[in-house]
């Protein structure tokens, strides 16, 4: 009898009934687990195993047959356990260890890499949302298992599953389980992957927000009737084309400045007019139709819309300023079922209240909100956020930033042909500080803006990325005769210097050598701090003479200098040893006659023939002195005198 349907193949057969007694070993045996609790690999490998020996008897050993053989009978099983399920909220035991049980068959390539991701994206469409949030539970349990081989393979499957799920999502009721989803994605897909990045740049603008206008056409013709030409001009009715001064608008205008006339000789101070606060209903029309700019910035490109944008910016600030905020908290947000779990997953009631404070509303545009919304602090952040991605858009476009990127290799299809001017790019600047000082004066205000301001510069370094097409941000592995250089450069680098046996320009340091006479006993030496005595003086003169006598002209002067040098010692060496032989010096005499040591006899000789000199008289009056017996006052007088000639 011919086989009608897959699935009723003796393999197919064969297969289901191993998976079937494979899950119902799994839940007999394995402890924990579920959604937050793997499968033990180690359970799972000899269950694997056991597949390939039910090909040993097969025919078809086709690696493609095999794998549409298990792909559908897992999908049987699959089947049978999602509608074995009570409610559709939970999900049995044996769907996950059966994904488990795939992913591992997977891995070893006895299955298709990717039907695992077939069979979750199955899952994610046959749930309701808290069903979904049990799937990804188990996504997020099984992230690295799931990126870590074949990954090419699913990540496709990934990004439509996901995709999908954010459309069905409520961007008011599941924004945490939305950023769940956006987590989920960027922590599995690399980060230079191109499957999730605008390569063209293209702008959102299906995203229109529709709002009243029944009334904009009273509004218009009341305007019209108002007519003041002494009134003077503000930012919300300028009538006049943009001029430098007209084309950036501040929230606080002041009217000032010289009259038109140059022969206009005094000074005329004009009063300060006060920033005009637009009635709601006024502001209503204006204030909506910012939202297409945001969606849409190429509008700007044409000076009419750019003009209309920077009044009605203005005109925002300016009502958000004179508008008392309140922290609003949407009613009945505790039962709008956005806590994953109660209990199972470990948060407290702290973290829940966390999450239910993160409602993220879409517009409501009824006129009879409009001032509920314009005083809802959360609601103002959204809009000043806006406008700070929009004027970061537009200060991209100055002449500046252009030439930043002129010399990359630039994609085509990111850029424009406007460049924004300078007194348009002065309006950006001041216009986002105000912004930022807005944000920074409400509670909580200065993380809030630094949040921002990191969130923006990332953004523009992911720009900057894609506007250089996105290169690749994963480098090359390092060869490893690489490695072994730089490591070997490294450790030559940090190795400890050796240094020379003796520098070129070193000084002779053998006197510090203790063992050749040198060191402390060299240094205690005589000879190196003790003044030479007479003798040593004398021979050093009359060795100097002798050079001198023989010197050249050049070296006489030297030989003189050290005659002089030496002689002006000996005198002071002789001023403390023998003091009374230089009154025998005569002018012009030899020093060598006077110094010399004599014998006794002749000695007496000369004090018997020569009278006593002036020096012994002094001396002996000295001696006297000492001793308390003081002179005679006629001797006393001549010895004065003889001391004041000799000195």
């Amino acid at each position: 009898m011919a086989v009608t349907v897959a699935s009723d193949l003796e393999i197919v057969q064969r297969l289901r009934t191993h998976i079937v007694n494979a899950l119902d070993h799994l839940r007999r045996d394995t402890i924990t687990s579920g959604v937050d609790h793997p499968v033990p690999i180690s359970n799972l490998a000899a269950l694997a195993d056991e597949l390939d020996t039910l090909w040993t008897a097969s025919t078809h050993q086709d690696l493609s047959y095999r794998f549409a053989a298990v792909e559908t009978a897992a999908r049987e099983v699959f089947y049978t356990s999602i509608s074995a399920s009570k409610t559709g909220a939970l999900i049995s035991v044996d769907v996950w260890n059966l994904l488990d049980l795939l992913l591992l068959c997977g891995d070893n390539g006895q299955c298709a890499p990717e039907l695992v991701c077939w069979l979750i994206e199955e899952l994610l469409d046959s749930q309701t949302t808290d069903g979904c949030r049990l799937v990804f539970d188990y996504l997020e349990s099984r992230r690295e298992r799931l990126a870590a081989k074949d990954f090419h393979k699913k990540n496709l499957v990934f990004l439509r599953s996901c995709n999908e799920l954010l459309r069905r999502l409520s961007k008011a009721e599941d924004a945490v389980f939305c950023g769940r989803v956006f987590f989920f994605l960027f922590q599995t897909f690399p980060l230079g992957d191109k499957s999730s990045v605008n390569l063209r740049g293209e702008f959102h603008v299906e995203n229109t927000t529709n709002f009243d206008t029944s009334q904009d056409a009273e509004i218009t013709r009341e305007d019209a009737m108002e007519v003041d030409t002494a009134a003077p001009a503000t930012v919300t009715n300028t009538p006049k084309a943009p001029s430098t001064k007209d084309s950036t608008p501040q929230p606080t205008v002041k009217s000032g400045g010289k009259s038109g006339s140059k022969s206009t000789s005094a000074k005329v101070t004009q009063p300060v007019v006060e920033e005009e606060v637009l009635d709601s209903s006024k502001l209503y029309p204006i204030f909506w139709r910012l939202q297409q700019d945001f969606s849409d910035p190429t509008r700007l490109f044409e000076q009419p819309h750019f003009h209309q944008f920077k009044k009605g910016l203005a005109a925002t600030i300016v009502k958000f300023r004179k508008t008392p905020t309140v922290q609003a908290k949407a009613a009945g947000a505790d039962k709008r079922g956005t806590k994953r779990k109660h209990g199972a997953n470990g948060l407290d009631e702290a973290t829940d209240d966390h999450f239910v404070d993160n409602y993220n509303p879409k517009y409501l545009t009824s006129r009879d909100l409009f001032d509920l919304e314009l005083s809802d602090l959360a609601f103002q952040r959204h809009i000043f956020v806006q406008a700070l991605i929009l004027i970061e858009f537009l200060l991209s476009l100055t002449e500046k930033a252009k030439l930043k990127i002129a010399a990359l290799p630039v994609q085509k299809s990111m850029l424009y042909s406007f460049t924004l001017d300078d007194a348009d790019t002065k309006w950006a600047l001041s216009t986002k500080a105000t912004i930022k000082q807005s944000l920074q004066s409400t509670s909580d205000g200065r993380f809030y803006d630094r949040m921002v301001e990191t969130v923006l510069a990332r953004d523009k370094n992911w720009v900057r990325w894609k506007v250089e097409s996105c290169p690749s941000i994963v480098r090359d592995t390092i060869a490893t005769s690489q490695e072994l250089d730089a490591r070997r450069a490294a450790s030559d680098y940090v190795r400890p210097r050796r240094l020379p046996g003796k520098p070129a320009s070193a000084m002779n340091l053998d006197f510090l050598n203790e063992g050749q006479g040198g060191g402390l006993d060299a240094l205690r030496d005589p000879a190196r701090y003790s003044a030479p005595g007479i003798e040593a003086l004398l021979s050093g003169i009359d060795t100097d003479t002798l050079d001198l006598e023989m010197a050249t002209d050049e070296e006489a002067e030297q030989y003189k200098n050290m005659i002089a040098n030496k002689t002006w010692r000996l005198l002071r060496e002789a001023r403390s040893s023998r003091l009374a032989l230089l009154g025998d010096l005569e002018k012009g005499g030899s020093l060598k006659e006077v110094l010399t040591p004599r014998e006794p006899s002749e000695q007496r000789e000369s004090q018997d023939d020569e009278p006593a000199p002036a020096v012994e008289l002094v001396v002996a009056a000295g001696d006297a002195r000492l001793s308390g017996s003081p002179p005679p006052p006629d001797e006393q007088a001549m010895q004065v005198d003889q001391a004041t000639a000799v000195a």
